[in-house]
């Protein structure tokens, strides 16, 4: 369950410390952060950023339906 924990771990951080792991890494876009193998990107996570959540679940760059 590397997920959970990783959920658990980002709700202890302040906001400002979720900030700086989000900016510690950068995807142009989707089609980036894919072909990086970095997606999905949670909330919390590096290079999560609300303009890829489309829907502002905290999951950006969703697998497609």
């Amino acid at each position: 369950m590397p997920q959970l924990a990783a959920v658990s771990q980002r709700m202890a951080m302040t906001p400002e410390q979720r900030a700086e792991v989000e900016r510690s890494a950068y995807y142009r876009n989707c089609d980036a952060a894919r072909a990086a193998g970095a997606a999905p990107i949670y909330r919390g996570q590096p290079g999560y950023r609300e303009a890829m959540d489309g829907d502002l679940d905290g999951i950006a760059c969703e697998p497609y339906r």
